[in-house]
Parts: structure tokens; sequence; C-alpha cells
């Protein structure tokens, strides 16, 4: 008999491994046999994706929602906030941008997005046998709490027990785990369940007298440790492991006798940059992310990726001197991709009364291309074939406000609706369809561009890379990591009939 029920998973801190968790748990259980959906009821990320009903949600929850066996749906995340500045954000409510706002005026709109999160939470739970939310940030933020729709007010509004995970990575864990518990309200710490660990490495038994100090302080069990698993990189939630100089993924060694070098360039207010993962996916790909111009220079392939603030990241690379150095290559005749915002920054003109309201700007000049904002987001999944590379069928997605005014160079594909889409012009190719590089074909053509460019006639293209199957994989990784290392039954339960009694905080008093 399939559970019924849901579970709120919360983090010490963010990137603690909440994503990863919920997608493990949907997993899991779907390959039991229970029908199973994410819910995240608001996230901020500038990694986004389109969905089949043509709203925008966080990556982590197309990735959840694949791991469900479900295409993505403005259900699973009907409030997304994109950063845009330090101090602004783009507010999408089901799907749709339907504001500007900061820390202070956010809270305006709070009632309204309050009723948005129960409504569709107690339509997925209506029908589904089972939702798997995720907060955001970490519940201890009790500052906000007050105004949370994602954590403990989710939470607490839909009855929902909690599991608080932790990453031992980061050091600190136990405290953290403690911490969390202890600065939340009687009435908050009533609904925390237990603990998870994640990305332990080691002899367990060393961290087992710490959990039964931690059990004892706090009356909770820790449901599970998960074993650090170095498989795991693909549709990380946010830019948090963008880290320059690190190398994307897990580098494999190569086909033939060389390798490819890819440089992709970190913009402050970079966005998907789960576009460069295809490429790290190929055996002899090493993509590496890279702020400063010396970093350029022994790469075969730059990348300049999306951004949600394209005109004030196209003055950063003016002012790191990245834009000079990646013209110098393209005057050299070597490879340079951009996409989206990036491709929008190679033109001659960007006129952008909408994002930055500073009207029209000079781009780096590689491609014939101007672009003009409109006010209305393009959000679109697409499909076609290539039409430089190869005649592979391709597909992506479009989020962006920036449209193409004129365009003097050849298309780089075409639409399903004949529509040509993107640009070439010499060593520069531009486009605006995110997705694009996981078309194995399309991939592999431009592989093997970059290498014939670069003079590496040792690198040999893999011929059955699937970025698709690659996907599944770690979703299935993460799967066999909950059934082997949680206390699934004792999440079953939880799951089902929720937190049966008060556990009282210990040492509430020493604190």
């Amino acid at each position: 008999m399939s559970p019924r029920g849901a579970l709120l998973v919360a983090g010490t801190t963010s990137d603690a491994g909440k994503s990863v968790l919920v997608a493990g748990l949907c997993r899991m259980l779907a390959r039991r046999g229970v029908r199973v959906a994410p819910f995240k009821a608001q996230n901020m990320s500038n990694n986004s994706v389109v969905t089949l009903d043509g709203g925008e949600i966080g990556r982590a929850q197309a990735m959840q929602a694949a791991a469900c066996g479900l295409e993505p749906s403005v259900r699973f995340n009907p409030v997304l906030l994109k950063p845009g500045s330090d101090r602004t954000s783009q507010l999408l409510v089901r799907g749709r941008a339907v504001a500007q706002v900061n820390a202070s005026n956010y809270i305006e709109h709070r009632r309204s997005l309050r009723a948005v999160v129960a409504e569709e939470l107690a339509s997925l739970r209506a029908e589904f046998d089972v939702v798997i939310c995720e907060g955001a940030g970490s519940p201890a933020e009790i500052n906000l709490r007050a105004t949370d729709l994602a954590n403990m007010g989710l939470a607490s509004a839909a009855s929902l027990p909690v599991i608080v995970v932790g990453d031992i990575d980061r050091g600190g864990v136990l405290a953290h785990l403690f911490g969390t518990v202890a600065v939340l309200s009687e009435e908050d710490q009533a609904l925390v369940a237990g603990f998870v660990i994640n990305k332990f490495r080691g002899d367990p038994a060393l961290l087992a007298p710490g959990l039964d100090q931690l059990h004892a302080l706090t009356g909770r069990p820790t449901y599970g440790v998960v074993p650090f698993a170095d498989g795991l990189w693909l549709d990380a939630e946010d830019s948090l492991g963008t880290v320059p100089d690190a190398p994307v993924g897990r580098p494999r060694p190569p086909v033939g006798s060389q390798w490819l070098r890819v440089a992709a360039v970190r913009l402050p207010r970079i966005s998907n940059t789960t576009d460069v993962e295809a490429l790290a996916c190929e055996p002899g790909v090493s993509v590496h992310w890279v702020t400063e111009p010396s970093r350029l220079e022994d790469a075969d392939l730059v990348v300049v990726p999306g951004s949600k603030s394209t005109v004030s990241d196209l003055e950063w690379l003016r002012r790191t001197g990245l834009a000079r150095a990646i013209s110098e290559r393209a005057a050299a005749g070597r490879p340079v991709l951009g996409i989206c915002g990036g491709y929008q920054m190679l033109g001659r003109t960007i006129s952008d009364t909408v994002e930055s309201g500073v009207g029209v700007v000079e781009g780096l000049g590689l491609l014939d291309l101007d672009i003009e904002f409109a006010d209305e987001k393009v959000l679109a999944q697409v499909n076609g074939f290539s039409v430089e590379f190869g005649s592979d069928a391709v597909a992506g997605y479009e989020i962006h406000h920036g449209r193409v005014a004129r365009n003097g160079d050849r298309p780089l594909s075409s639409s399903a609706s004949g529509a040509d889409e993107g640009s070439v012009r010499g060593s520069v190719v531009g486009t605006h369809w995110h997705g694009l590089l996981e078309s194995d074909g399309f991939r592999r053509h431009v592989l093997s561009w970059v290498a014939e460019a670069s003079g590496r006639t040792g690198f040999v293209v893999a011929p059955a890379t699937s970025v698709r199957a690659l996907r599944e994989q770690q979703l299935d990784l993460l799967a066999d990591l909950v059934e082997d290392n949680l206390d699934v039954d004792a999440i079953l339960d939880l799951i089902e009939n929720g937190v049966d009694r008060r556990v009282e905080m210990i040492v509430t008093q020493l604190l």
C-alpha cells in the first residue's frame, strides 16, 4: 500500500543538500510505484527552465520532477525570485514575471503569495500520493519567520513533518543541526522530526557518538548519514558551485590523445550555469569557470553564458579586460560561443529600457547583431534542426527580454516553424536557446569544429555520450543513496503519520 502524505526537507544552510535529498526521495518513491511530486514554495535562483505550460521554474524543481517521472510544471515552484542585483529581484508567480522587488516591498506581496503557495500545495496533495517539499535557505532565519513561505511557515500552515539536512563537508554540522532547532519557537520545534547528514567521508563509527549526543540533546533521531558521492554534479541548484578555476563536473579521460579545454566566463549575474554541463559530460573535455583574461589564453573554446543583468555584466567584461581578450581571440579565429545574454553581448548594440533602463549601449561587435529589450519576456520550449553544424535535431528553451532586431550573420539553427535562430560569424557563434548543447549530435559537431579550429588533431569526439542518460544515472544514484543509507521505513512512517508527539529541546535553558 502506498503511503499518503507530505514531508518538508529543510537545510542548515543553502547548498546543504536539500535539492538532492528531495530528488533522491522522489526517485526512490517513484521506483516503488508511489505517485510522488516535488514542491518548492519559493525559490531564489537564476538557474531556471521553461515548463510545458509556458512558465519558468527553478532548475532543481525540473530535476526533481524528472526524478518523479514528471514533466516540469509551474505547480512545483509557484514563486521564483531571480536576482538582478544585490538588492533587487524579478518576482515570478506561477511561472510569470509580475514585479521587480526588493527586501522591503517584497513583504507587500506576501499575503497573496501565501494564498498561491497554499493552493498549489493543496492541489498537489489531492492529486499525488506523496509530495516532497524543499525548504529555502535555512529555517533558522528567524528574523524572516513572520513572512516565511517556504520553511517553517509552510510546515506550520500545512502541518508538515520536517527533516533538517546538514552538510558535514562544511564543518560543524552537529552544531548546525542543534542550533537550527534551538532557535525555533516551541511550535516550530514540534514539527522537526529529525536529521540527515550529507556528504560524509570516512568511518561512520567515528560519527556515531556525536549522533547519539545530538539525539540526547534534542530528542530527535538522525535518519541517516549520506556518504559523499563524487559522481553527483549535474543540474546544480544555483551558482554556488561556479568557483573560478574549478572544473565543472568530473572530467573523464579523452578517447584520443588530446583534451579540449573550455573556459566558461563566470559573470557576476550569471544565469543558467547548467548550459556548459553538457560539454563537461564529454570524455576529454575540461570545462573551467574563469573570471580574468589570462585564463582564456590556453582555452580552445570560450563560452559567455546567460545573464540576469546583461548590460551590467557586459560592463564587467570590459572592466576586467575579459572583453578585450574575447575580442582578440575572435580576431585570431579562435572559437567563442555566446548563450542568451552572452549572445546579446557579442552583438553590435543592445537597446535596453527594461532590465537596466540605460538605453542603447555598444556590444562587443563580434556579431552583426542588434538587440532590443521588450517588457514581455520570451518563455518557450523550442526545437528544430542545426543549420551550421550538421543537420541534427536540436531542442532547448528560451528565457529572455532581448529580441533580435537585426541579424546580418548566418543562422546557427532553424526552429520547427522555419524561423532562423542564432548567429555564426567566423569563429563566433551565438544562440538564445538554453540547453542547446544537450542535443547530443549537435554537441558532437560543435566539439569537432572546436578541435579543428584549435588544431587539436588528437582529440576524438566520444560517439555515444547521452546527457539524458547521464542525468537518469545520477537520479538513480541519488535513490540508491537514500535506500542504502537512510531509515526509509521511518521516513515513510513520518510522511504518512507526521510527527506524533512534541519533543522538547532539553537544553533550551542553556541557550
